[in-house]
């Protein structure tokens, strides 16, 4: 990884304007399969639910209309800018790697794409059941993307092959500030060594899409900076890549998104 170190900031920072993109792109994603998840567990009207690293409303909103006026809705992130105070869920600032859990007796603890950043992710997991009450669930969603390394699993041509290169690129700057890239498919085990019961996962893979295009875009306008001062690539890879995606000449995959949950005794 040429050049790459880590400046201990968080490379796909909330503050930037393309979080919000972000955020649509993986709402469109992976809400069905999240929503799919929350409903098997029995989550439901008078339930109470802490939605960790929320970034967006998109998860809270909805889980705040499944439980009700009965139940009760805390959303926390490190930014909470992106989020609407008063609109059905509480608000609140969080670190869950660093912060005790803000309050106990939680039916769901749900995280989605939080973990693999979290450089104390140990202890955010211990603090995420620490926080469920007796039959309460976790439902931890993380992204694998050394289950599946490429921007395009078919790569037949040179934009392909640049898309990949740049894939590459990005991850090298993941690893750099800590990111497990194989975070995802240990989540079982992890769930059932915290205690956890009937534990189960699966996962999702969207190949292509206008959200899968939607989202690289994105990414790659908030990585561009860090790209370029790590010695990773040049202004012409990345203004090549953004000018094949929007010619609509790829198609772009996610990493795998492995959901994994698990029952407090």
């Amino acid at each position: 990884m040429r050049g790459v170190t880590d400046d201990g900031g968080y490379l796909l920072d909330n503050r930037q304007a393309e979080a919000g993109e972000r955020f649509d792109a993986l709402a469109a994603l992976f809400n069905a399969s999240t929503f799919r998840h929350v409903e098997a567990l029995g989550i439901g009207p008078g339930r109470r639910c802490w939605e960790v690293g929320a970034g967006g409303p998109s998860v809270p909103s909805w889980l705040a209309a499944r439980v009700g006026p009965a139940g009760h809705v805390l959303a926390t992130d490190i930014d909470v800018s992106w989020m609407t105070a008063g609109a059905g869920y509480t608000v609140r600032r969080h670190d869950v790697g660093t912060d005790p859990a803000p309050d106990t007796g939680f039916d769901l603890v749900h995280a989605r794409l939080v973990l693999v950043h979290v450089p104390q992710r140990a202890k955010a997991l211990a603090t995420m059941v620490s926080a469920l009450r007796p039959g309460g669930w976790l439902l931890i969603e993380e992204a694998d993307p050394a289950l599946q390394p490429l921007a395009c699993p078919d790569e037949h041509g040179p934009a392909q092959r640049l898309a990949n290169k740049l894939k590459h690129d990005f991850r090298a700057l993941m690893a750099g500030r800590g990111v497990d890239l194989a975070y995802g498919r240990t989540l079982p085990r992890l769930l059932r060594e915290a205690g956890l019961t009937e534990v189960g996962a699966d996962a999702s893979f969207p190949l292509s899409g206008p959200a899968c295009t939607t989202l690289e875009e994105a990414t790659v306008r908030q990585i561009r900076g860090r790209l370029l001062d790590a010695g990773l690539a040049t202004r012409e890879e990345i203004d090549e890549h953004l000018a094949n995606l929007a010619a609509g000449k790829l198609d772009v995959a996610t990493s795998p998104m492995v959901s994994a949950w698990g029952r407090r005794p």
